[in-house]
């Protein structure tokens, strides 16, 4: 499928713009200015490296996405958002060449614009409730408001313009953060900013959570990831990495003898859910946590450099349809793969992933088996997956989640060939810390439990957030919770007398 080059985008969106010049453009005009598509990479070209597939909008296609923006009153869109970003006021600031306003705007509530741009699900969230969407009766054609922040975030990082919050003066109290991913990132960032001493601690090696060991190059380049840590160096966090609070050091510990004043548990979700199948314990059966985390943080890929072992396999099945279910099938046509083969026992339009990581995974040759279901795991003499025996369903009643039942058909077994195997149906929170912490509740599923308001657990003085409370969810949802939580723990250390650090 070949792809509008960049720069013929570039050319078209210009001549429109100079077409809407010195123009007074009323509501009727901003719906009738076509959606700007992203433009990509060539998919025969792209799956053979990781560099980023998606190449951001040029300033003219921006400008005049923006334009497409009704400035409605209500801003429904806003309320879309976890964060609650002013989106109405960045469109008219980009629209009207304002980048560094629109930005500035962004970060007010959102410390992670280049990361929410590229990897958030804006078609379910802020999108969704958008008014030219629902004018032009499709969400796709919604204002695309995740790409026109990626557009004034990378402006910003490419100029070089980018300053560290300010810090207000020291207070002496301590907090610890555990866990990097964007929950913490968040947390860290808003308490650091009332002048609380912030301590991260890190379980892998490297900071940055899911955003480093979870999301492919290839969606999100983790030099942007790199450089919001260093921003938190910058504004004077204490980060610690291959420190696992429970095994290293106990959570009571860090509050009852190292004196820190609150606690934030974003752990995340990182305990693998499997099929429960016959002969799941194969050769060549991975979650696909475990190939993205050797893939991405490990760099499996990069085979001149990194002696990570990955395990190789011709023809590949991905069980799942997530955006983590996609990123496993592209990952391993980047690793070698001839044939990559996702099963999943729902219809496309049940499919939690995003439309358009869907559409990149069939650009880049992803068979997709809808309507699927795995029954057994098929193995030969040495114990090495073979192949995979499925099943086929139709739709039923609505189950708890509110999406159709697969009901198996009788007698429509097949058997799909493979070499490996990766399982991409969820996660769950690690169970160390309600383990190894007195009090600590958790429900059966092992997420905490916290206030719906202040995020504080069942513990005083411990807050928690991200995908430890909601099991597996979205960059922008453990944000959100991360800024609820910090805006709870701020207040409950103002309240506690000052003291010299």
């Amino acid at each position: 499928m070949s792809h509008p080059s960049p720069e013929s985008l570039r050319r078209e969106a210009a001549a429109q713009l100079a077409a809407l010049r010195n123009r007074t453009l009323t509501p009727k005009d901003r719906l009738t200015i076509p959606p700007q598509p992203m433009p990509s990479r060539e998919p025969t070209e792209r799956i053979h490296d990781v560099q980023e597939v998606a190449l951001g909008y040029s300033p003219e296609q921006a400008r005049l996405e923006a334009l497409r923006c009704l400035q409605c009153k209500n801003a429904p869109c806003i309320n879309g958002c976890p964060v609650r970003i002013n989106i109405p006021a960045f469109l008219k600031a980009i629209a009207e060449e304002r980048d560094a306003e629109a930005i500035a705007i962004i970060r007010q509530t959102s410390l992670l614009p280049a990361v929410c741009g590229r990897v958030c699900p804006q078609e379910i969230q802020c999108q969704e409730r958008c008014t030219v969407g629902k004018a032009l009766k499709d969400v796709r054609k919604a204002v695309s408001i995740g790409r026109l922040e990626r557009f004034v975030a990378d402006v910003e990082r490419e100029s070089g313009r980018f300053q560290p919050p300010p810090t207000k003066p020291e207070t002496g109290r301590r907090v610890a953060v555990i866990g990097s991913g964007p929950a913490g990132i968040t947390v860290a960032a808003d308490v650091r900013r009332e002048g609380h001493t912030v301590t991260l601690f890190e379980a892998l090696h490297k900071p940055g959570g899911v955003l480093v060991y979870g999301i492919p190059e290839f969606r999100l380049p983790k030099a942007i990831v790199e450089l919001e840590i260093e921003t938190l160096r910058a504004m004077g966090v204490d980060i610690r990495p291959n420190f696992l609070v429970g095994r290293t050091r106990r959570l009571e510990a860090l509050l009852h003898d190292d004196g820190y004043d609150a606690a934030f548990i974003g752990a995340g979700a990182g305990l693998p859910r499997f099929l429960d199948i016959e002969g799941e314990n194969l050769v060549g059966v991975f979650s696909a946590n475990e190939y993205l985390t050797r893939a991405n943080l490990m760099r499996a890929y990069n085979r001149e450099q990194a002696d990570t072992p990955i395990y190789p396999g011709r023809n590949v099945i991905v069980v799942g349809g997530g955006n983590v279910a996609m990123d496993a099938a592209r990952m391993a046509l980047r690793l070698g793969a001839k044939e990559v083969h996702l099963v999943y026992r729902r219809t496309e339009a049940e499919m939690p992933a995003r439309i358009e990581e869907i559409e990149h995974a069939k650009e880049e040759g992803v068979q997709f088996h809808v309507l699927h279901a795995p029954r057994r795991v098929i193995g030969n003499a040495a114990g090495r997956v073979t192949g995979l025996e499925c099943i086929r369903c139709r739709l039923g009643e609505p189950d708890d989640s509110g999406r159709p039942r697969p009901v198996e058909i009788p007698g429509s077994e097949y058997i799909l060939e493979a070499e490996t195997l990766i399982v991409a149906i969820g996660n769950e929170p690690n169970p160390l810390l309600p383990q190894t912490t007195t009090g600590l509740k958790a429900d059966r599923r092992g997420r905490l439990l916290v206030d719906p308001v202040t995020n504080q657990t069942s513990l005083p003085r411990v807050y928690a957030g991200g995908d430890v409370v909601l099991g597996s969810a979205t960059v922008i949802l453990a944000m959100g919770q991360g800024r609820q939580a910090a805006a709870a723990i701020n207040a409950f250390l103002a309240e506690l007398p000052p003291r010299k650090a």
